[in-house]
């Protein structure tokens, strides 16, 4: 059992509708040494692979993100949910479902920040069904860039955004696969 696994069963709650509720160190509270194991973990299993840069949609995977770009030196891109004043016209848009919070998200990333030129490490918190990292990917092909990998802290194995990603070609790296898990007896199955 690895280091994320544990401090899952430790620290978790599992609310009912499916929802694993580790905000007390990872979504909400956000601890270093789960950020640096997070990190250490993805650039051990992308090591090798060609990554310009890191792209993850807004707000959880955007701590992930940062820690791994920091260690891998190189820019962190994240797609936002919302448009601002300060937001370019000149933008990759794309949609995503959220699963946390049952609506539809238009999520973008201005031009000039992704290129043709671009090996892109998608990253993110949660994978389910796997809309928010179709979305992503929807952005890096807008943009002409070659996806180079994609980093998931906690998948949920038993949902179907893990099998349709790795049936679609994707070098899909997940560090906790959650098999099963119970909300009446608070229990969670990790995949070997």
């Amino acid at each position: 059992m690895n280091y994320l696994e544990q401090k899952i069963l430790q620290e978790c709650e599992i609310r009912p509708g499916n929802i694993l509720k580790i905000d007390s160190f990872l979504n909400h509270q956000i601890q270093m040494d789960v950020m640096r194991y997070i990190a250490q973990e993805f650039k051990s299993r992308f090591a090798g692979t060609e990554i310009t840069k890191i792209l993850t949609i807004e707000a959880s995977g955007i701590a992930i993100a940062t820690m791994l770009g920091n260690s891998l030196d190189v820019p962190v891109v994240f797609a936002k949910k919302g448009e601002t004043l300060n937001s370019s016209d000149d933008k990759y848009i794309s949609h995503a479902y959220s699963f946390t919070h049952k609506k539809q998200n238009k999520v973008f990333v201005s031009v000039p920040y992704i290129s043709a030129t671009d090996h892109l490490l998608i990253v993110d918190d949660f994978l389910a069904e796997g809309e928010a990292v179709h979305a992503l990917i929807d952005i890096a092909h807008q943009a002409g860039a070659t996806i180079a990998g994609i980093g998931i802290a906690v998948e949920k194995g038993h949902q179907n955004g893990g099998r349709i990603l790795r049936e679609e070609g994707h070098h899909l790296e997940s560090i906790a696969i959650i098999e099963e898990m119970d909300y009446e007896t608070q229990t969670i199955k990790f995949r070997e």
